[in-house]
This record gives C-alpha cells, sequence and structure tokens, in this order.
C-alpha cells in the first residue's frame, strides 16, 4: 500500500470517532479540500460517514484563531509563550509542582500528548495531566487493569464480523461510531443469522439491525450482568479449564451474583422476565460473542463496575482471546488511545507504566528526568474544583471546551474566570472555554497537523498535514516544547520534528520491557523519517524482533503477577441519588462532534437537527402540557437550560435525552452540562453524565420566530439557535415579551439597512409578522414570527438567500413555502447525499420500496448509512414494507 501524496492527494486519518478511518484528502488551495475515504485502509476500506466526508466544508481561515492574544490584545509568540512561563513558573517556586496542571484532548496526537505529559510528570514533577478522555474511557480504563493487569484492549474490527453475537451495550454504534456499524450491516446481510442485541435505556438507531432491544431502567447494568453471570453458572456455560487454569477470584463474583434471579434482575432492570430469559439464554447458547460498550457503561459513577461485571462474563466462559469473542470498549475520539499509551491519564505515568516505585525508575532513567511525580494527580472533575479552590494557579488547556463538556460545567467556568492563569490553545477564538483564557494561543488543526493517531483497535495510523497552518498558528507539540525551554528543561526538549517524538515514544515502550508489559513499539522506534512519513497503518504490540499480535490473550496469559486474569466482584448496584421526576441523559447526535468547533462550520451538519432538543415519551409531555416542536425548560439545582421539545415513544417514559454538543455561541440556554452533577467513579474519576435528574416545564414563550439571513446579530431573546446554512446563517427565536416594533427587531436581527427593500406582512392584532428584505433585487433575509412554533421549508428558505426574486416569489418567501411547481426536498434526512424528507417520499410513491431501491434513485443511504435507521421508519409510517 502506497502512502502519502497520490496523483495529488494525501493518506491522512479522520479527526473525529475512535475508529480511525482512512482519507484521502486532495488540495483544492491554499485552505480547501477534496475529501475522499481511503479504500486502502483497514479500518474503513473507502467508507466515510457524515461528519468524514464533510471534512473539507470545515476547513478554511473564517473564524480561525490566527495570532496568539494575551489579556485580550494580540500578542506575538515570545510575548504569550514568556507569559506562560513566567505564570507556571510564578506557580511552582511559591507553591509546588501541583499547582499547575495540564487538561489535554483527544483530538491531540501522539506526539503532542507524549511532550506535555513528559514535561509534566518528568520535569516539573507533577502528575497533573489529564484529558477530556476522562470523560469517555477512564472507567474502561481501570475495568481493563483490574482484570487483565494492563490497559488491553484485546480484539479487533475483524472480531465484529466473525461473532455469532454481538451485544451492543451502551453503545449507539450506528450514530456515534457508524462506519464501523456499516461493517456489521454488511455482515448481517451476508449471514442473516448473526443476532445483534442492543442494551440501552433509550431506542437508538442501532436498535435498527436488532433481535431485540432490552430497555434497561438507569443504572442498572450490574444488576443486569450479575443475572447473566449467574445464569451462565446455572446452565453449565463456565469454561472450567480456563478458569482454573488462567484466572483468580471466581468465588467472590459468583457468591456477588448468587442472589440474582431472573425475577430478581427483572425488577431491578425494568425488563420484562420473558426478554431476559431470552437474553441469557442466546448469550449462554452462544460462544462466538463479542460484547462492545462504550459511553452508557463508562459515563456512570459505578461505571468500572459495569466494565468489569461485563468482563466477568467473558472470562467465565472463556470468550476471550478467540475469533468472534471478546469484550470490546470502542472509544470516542480519534486519540483516546493514544492519549492513554503517552500516559494523558493523570492515574498513568507513561507507556501503559503507573507509578509503582520500578515504573517511576524505569521512567525517570529513560528520560533522564530530574523530578518524576511518583503519585498519580487529579482526574478532571478534581482538577477543575482544584482550580475553583485555588490550589492550582496555572492550567493549559488543549483541544477542548470543558466549559461546555465538564458536568456542573458552570462551576467550571467560574473557576477558570477566577485563576490567576489560564491558558488556552485552540484553532478557533470563539469558545466557551476560550473566553476565560489569560492567554489564547493559535493552534494548528486537522489537514495542518502531522503524528499519528491511534484507533479503538490498537491500530496506529499516520494523520498528515497537506495544507499550511495559517496565520501564526503552530503545533501543539511545539508550544509544549517551547515552554519547557523556557523552563529550563531544553536539553530533554529537543525535538524538531514530530518523527522525533514518535521514536523517543516507541523506544520508551520497549525499554525494559521483555515482553512485561502488552504496549511495545519497539519494532517502530527506528524507523527513519522517511519511513515514518509512510507508515502504513499498524496494530500494536510490535516488538523490536518483528512479532506482532492481533489477538491478545489468545495464549491465556495476563499481564498480572501471576499471570492470570482476575474477576472482580463488582459492588452492590446504585439506584441514581438525586431527587427528581426526570433521569437525564446525554450523548452525541449522528452529524455534530463534540462542542461543535469543527461540524458546526460544515452547512449540511446543520440540516439533519440545527438546534439543541429534548427527547421526552409523548405521555410525559402530555402531563406537563407540552406540545411536540414547543420549548421546554430543564431545571434542578445547578442551573437551567431551555431547549426544543421533541415527542418520541423512542425515549422511555420518565427520562429524558438531551445531546451534548451544544455551545454559548450557538444556543443562548443550550449547554447541557451545566445540569450534570459532578458524581465521578471512586476508581476512575469518570464523571456520571447520564443520571442527574431534572424537572421539565413547557417555556410558554409569548412568540416564536425563524429566519435565515448572510449574518445575524445576536438577539437579546428568550431563546435563540443559530446553525450555518449554504449561503448564510439560519437561527430559530423566542421570546417572552412581544417587540414593540417587529420591523426593527428583524432589521437588527439580520443586520439590514434602513434602505433595503421589503415586503412585510403584519396582523392586526401584532402576534404575528413576516417580512423578506432585498438589496439590488437579492433576497438579503426572511424573518418570520408568530404565536406557535414556525412550519416553514428550512432548508428551501436558506436556499433562496443571495438569489435573485420577483414580485410573485415574494409572497411564497413570506409564506415559508415554495409556490407551485417548485421542488421543496423537505427536512433533511441524508446528510451525506443531502437527501430530505420529501424527495425520500416522492421515490416511495413511484414504487421504491425497499432501502435498496431509495438509494438506487435517490442516492439516501449509500454512503455511511447512518440514515438508513430513520429511512427505514419513514416507510414504516407511510406503511411501505422497508
Amino acid at each position: 500500500m502506497a502512502d502519502g501524496p497520490i496523483g495529488g492527494s494525501t493518506r491522512t486519518t479522520c479527526p473525529y470517532c475512535g475508529v480511525g478511518c482512512g482519507v484521502l484528502a486532495t488540495p483544492t488551495g491554499p485552505d480547501s479540500a477534496l475529501i475522499d475515504g481511503d479504500p486502502q485502509h483497514p479500518a474503513n476500506f473507502g467508507r466515510l460517514c457524515s461528519k468524514g466526508s464533510a471534512l473539507g466544508e470545515t476547513l478554511g481561515r473564517g473564524g480561525r484563531l490566527l495570532t496568539p492574544y494575551v489579556d485580550g490584545e494580540r500578542a506575538n509568540w515570545d510575548v504569550a509563550l514568556d507569559r506562560v512561563a513566567s505564570g507556571f513558573a510564578e506557580a511552582i517556586r511559591n507553591h509546588g509542582p501541583d499547582s499547575v496542571a495540564f487538561y489535554l484532548s483527544g483530538q491531540l496526537l501522539t506526539e503532542d500528548y507524549y511532550v506535555a505529559n513528559k514535561l509534566m510528570k518528568g520535569f516539573i514533577g507533577s502528575a497533573n495531566v489529564d484529558t477530556n478522555s476522562r470523560l469517555c474511557m477512564a472507567s474502561a480504563v481501570v475495568g481493563h487493569k483490574r482484570a487483565f493487569g494492563t490497559d488491553t484492549v484485546p480484539c479487533t474490527y475483524e472480531d465484529l464480523e466473525k461473532c455469532d453475537l454481538l451485544v451492543l451495550c451502551g453503545s449507539n454504534l450506528a450514530w456515534c461510531h457508524p462506519v464501523l456499524y456499516q461493517r456489521i450491516v454488511a455482515e448481517k446481510e451476508r449471514r442473516p443469522e448473526l443476532e445483534i442485541i442492543v442494551i440501552d435505556p433509550r431506542r437508538t438507531a442501532s436498535c435498527d439491525l436488532a433481535s431485540q432491544h432490552l430497555a434497561l431502567a438507569p443504572g442498572s447494568d450490574v444488576a443486569l450482568y450479575l443475572g447473566l453471570f449467574k445464569h451462565l453458572q446455572d446452565r453449565g456455560c463456565t469454561d472450567t479449564s480456563f478458569v482454573s487454569q488462567h484466572t483468580q477470584g471466581l468465588a467472590a463474583v459468583s457468591d456477588a451474583a448468587k442472589d440474582y434471579s431472573i425475577e430478581k434482575v427483572a425488577k431491578l432492570t425494568k425488563i420484562d422476565p420473558q426478554s431476559l430469559a431470552q437474553f441469557y439464554e442466546v448469550v449462554a447458547k452462544t460462544s462466538r460473542t463479542v460484547t462492545v460498550f462504550s459511553m452508557g457503561v463508562n459515563q456512570a459513577s459505578d461505571g468500572c463496575d459495569r466494565v468489569n461485571a461485563i468482563i466477568n462474563t467473558h472470562l467465565l466462559t472463556g470468550r476471550i482471546g478467540k475469533p468472534g469473542a471478546a469484550p470490546f470498549s470502542m472509544t470516542g475520539q480519534p486519540n483516546a488511545m493514544g492519549g492513554r499509551e503517552v500516559g494523558g491519564l493523570a492515574n498513568q505515568l507513561a507507556a501503559h507504566m503507573d507509578f509503582d516505585p520500578s515504573s517511576v525508575d524505569r521512567v525517570g532513567r529513560f528520560w533522564n528526568a530530574p523530578r518524576v511525580a511518583t503519585a498519580p494527580g487529579l482526574k478532571a472533575v478534581d482538577m477543575f474544583e482544584a482550580v475553583k479552590n485555588g490550589s492550582i494557579k496555572a492550567i493549559w488547556i488543549m483541544g477542548t471546551n470543558p466549559v461546555v463538556s465538564m458536568p456542573d460545567a458552570d462551576r467550571v467556568r467560574a473557576a477558570l474566570e477566577a485563576c490567576p492563569l489560564t491558558v488556552v490553545s485552540d484553532i478557533v477564538p470563539n469558545t466557551d472555554t476560550a473566553r476565560c483564557a489569560d492567554v489564547l494561543l493559535p493552534a494548528t488543526g486537522w489537514g495542518e497537523k502531522d503524528g499519528t493517531v491511534t484507533n479503538s483497535e490498537r491500530r496506529l495510523s499516520r494523520q498528515k498535514a497537506f495544507l499550511p497552518a495559517p496565520g501564526l498558528a503552530r503545533h501543539d507539540w511545539w508550544q509544549m516544547v517551547e515552554l519547557a525551554k523556557r523552563l529550563g528543561f531544553g536539553e530533554a526538549f529537543s525535538f524538531e520534528k514530530p518523527a522525533d517524538i514518535f521514536k523517543e515514544h516507541a523506544e520508551l515502550t520497549a525499554f525494559e520491557n521483555g515482553g512485561s508489559r502488552d504496549l511495545d513499539l519497539g519494532g517502530l522506534a527506528g524507523l527513519s523519517d522517511g519511513s515514518y512519513d509512510h507508515l502504513h497503518p499498524v496494530q500494536w504490540p510490535i516488538t523490536e524482533e518483528g512479532q506482532q499480535t492481533e489477538r491478545f490473550f489468545a495464549d491465556g496469559q495476563f499481564y498480572t503477577d501471576n499471570k492470570k486474569a482476575r474477576f472482580i466482584a463488582p459492588q452492590p448496584p446504585q439506584q441514581p441519588a438525586e431527587a427528581g421526576p426526570f433521569v437525564l441523559n446525554t450523548g452525541r447526535i449522528r452529524d455534530q462532534w463534540h462542542t461543535m468547533t469543527r461540524t458546526a462550520r460544515a452547512a449540511r451538519l446543520n440540516q439533519h437537527i440545527a438546534e439543541p432538543f429534548v427527547d421526552i415519551h409523548p405521555d410525559d409531555a402530555r402531563a406537563l402540557g407540552l406540545k411536540d416542536a414547543e420549548l421546554a425548560t430543564l431545571r434542578n439545582e445547578r442551573g437551567e437550560i431551555v431547549v426544543r421539545a421533541c415527542l418520541t415513544d423512542r425515549q422511555a417514559r420518565g427520562q429524558v435525552f438531551v445531546p451534548m454538543h451544544w455551545t454559548g455561541d450557538l444556543s443562548s440556554r443550550g449547554r447541557v452540562d451545566s445540569l450534570v452533577a459532578p458524581a465521578p467513579d471512586p476508581f476512575s474519576g469518570q464523571p456520571a453524565l447520564k443520571s442527574s435528574t431534572v424537572t421539565i416545564e413547557p417555556t410558554n414563550p409569548s412568540w416564536y420566530g425563524f429566519a435565515v439571513g448572510l449574518a445575524f446579530e445576536t438577539p437579546r431573546t428568550l431563546y435563540w439557535a443559530k446553525a450555518p446554512a449554504a449561503r448564510g446563517m439560519r437561527m430559530e427565536l423566542a421570546d417572552a415579551e412581544r417587540p414593540a416594533d417587529w420591523a426593527e427587531l428583524a432589521r437588527d436581527l439580520l443586520g439590514v439597512e434602513a434602505d433595503a427593500q421589503v415586503t412585510e406582512q403584519n396582523s392586526g392584532d401584532g402576534r404575528s409578522y413576516r417580512a423578506a428584505f432585498f438589496r439590488s433585487g437579492r433576497v438579503v433575509g426572511v424573518f418570520l414570527a408568530g404565536p406557535r412554533p414556525i412550519a416553514a421549508a428550512r432548508d428551501w428558505l436558506a436556499d433562496q438567500l443571495g438569489t435573485l426574486s420577483v414580485d410573485g416569489d415574494r409572497w411564497s418567501l413570506l409564506a415559508g413555502f415554495p409556490g407551485e411547481g417548485v421542488t421543496d426536498p423537505g427536512p433533511t434526512i441524508c446528510s451525506c447525499m443531502g437527501v430530505g424528507r420529501n424527495t425520500l417520499l416522492d421515490a416511495m410513491r413511484d414504487g421504491a420500496d425497499t432501502l435498496n431501491k431509495l438509494g438506487a434513485c435517490t442516492g439516501a443511504g449509500t454512503n455511511c448509512g447512518s440514515c438508513r435507521p430513520e429511512i427505514r421508519k419513514l416507510m414504516e409510517e407511510i406503511h411501505v414494507p422497508a
């Protein structure tokens, strides 16, 4: 397989989820590129999801942070870095090394992570390095280490295709890892007998292929798996030889599980006994079982016990280290694994070594470090609490937005605003976190960075630069090196390029290893610069002798002291401690990523869902007096948010779901993590992001509005949410009181000059107003307002911006829908191909009665396929067989 520029294209890796898809990027200018999937990359074989397909639309210098800022004023790099170094040095001198901290990101490359970790843990002498991976995968790390002795993912993506039973536990793979899900779809088509079971309180898109959906009560995962453990023992499914030779601790788990009859589990999980028995029996009879788990398992106050409860069932049955049989932790970010490898978590030292004396000595000798940290540092929740209470005096945040993503987010914001020195490096200046910065540093982004990432199956891939860095943007590793020099550690940080850093990292993984540690990149430590540049995707371990291990634990040897895996008895299941009528679940949606600093730049990724919302069961909404598309206020003791109500029976009664993506820049009151309690797992420190409680009530604004324009001024209304459109911006609005002058509000919002042409319509009672604004006959803005949520062809209206408009068209603009003879594709369902609901309905009426026929005539569902569950549901609604 060739690498690097091929016919003008560069092979690189997608910067989104943990699947780690290969990308072919073809520059079309200094800040633009065409994007295709790499057909030779073993993670995706050419497929890309909607987000990956739209990567080219997220590039460009518009809105980028292009120069350093110090105290809100533009500065050069020397001034900015001198300020950072003096602030860190003063804090260390007066308060010790634990008074400073780094907070990193799974968006960083392994080389960035390595330099930051080495600087803090080896030379500053504190372990206060943590990462937003703490919010995603920390419980899986602890679960792996408790069971296996190391943070080892034992399987590969091929195991998802080789298994006979795939259990998706707390994992909406269809939306969060869509390319991998499509590999499963293809395998299901090849082998209809492949059984798929989804365990999730919500009925997600991943249930589309499932033979069974177990909608367990929030917080009851451990009970479910203790019951499964007991059932497997009762059915004689114990692999006696494997358990006796290769495990320890069975008795404690057997004792913990002995009372978990199907009846007891049914009461705790709220799953009917017949469905439980069916699930347990399918697992019992299927030796090739893979259990995929992700955020629904990890993001809990008992996340580690959930992980080990799952692993226990695989150890009991010997379903590990074999093709198609393993527990599989799916990482959320593109380089969560790489960060774990270099020690990016506060409870790791480096290279999968911890803070035991022998590891501290080994790492210290390898780095020739003066003051290696000897104990774990502060994990994310505790780190920001230490910032709040003043014990951390200086913090550097890289490539992440904790004022949106951390629990109790308003408290995090207050902490950063009060911190003597808050440093933020990012690609954009307008994040909620960047607004708290004393020093704001411009970083390079995807397409400009160069290094490696590791995906969920331990596969290293190169992420390559194919565009020049804009303005004064600099790589994160370079920024860390410059800080190290200013703190007096320049000799140990003489890195000149990413290849230098990678080779040192690889050498450390092999240093005094000899097979004693799972992570070994010794076979890559001697790479030349050219070989590094052309490095093929490769799975670790790869030893100096060239030995590789595709699937760990096939020999029954683990990384504990006696080489035996450990059964871990979980604590008794706990119910949510907070009082409140609704349990709040948070998570991702299909077309957005984290806090949207990248995906919000692509108009088509905002067409499917363009504003924050709450999924709520129709019965709950009816009891609250809340109607579909109205605004709802969610509140608890930490704060409140206002979001759009989406009534759906895919959401269980007594529970609600709100996406985690919206920021203060994109919505007035949509930052859901401001409501989430900072309740971490006691072992991993991973916060419970899916079990806080809230009250809900209708917001009852006096008017709702929708607008499209070339640009917007931020309104002072109760509610607003904005998103880019193909030719401008779109915005949803609502307010408690009607304005004194509708026309003035519309002009101010749209930034329309007083001499612009206008066609308007005002109801006699002043409750409704509609206006379209023109300059030289071209549409520059449309504003629609009324007492109810606005019905309009939103995508069509946005497409009219900049177009010439004649008199007859102008009344269509005020109506919000195209006139007779003009096609309205309807709300977008397939973002990859830009296919709307009306287009799909027309195709169905013309005889496209299967998903494949719809794909053939409209293109919908033919790229990443993540829209196929929604299309299938649409077909079912109009009684067309899917």
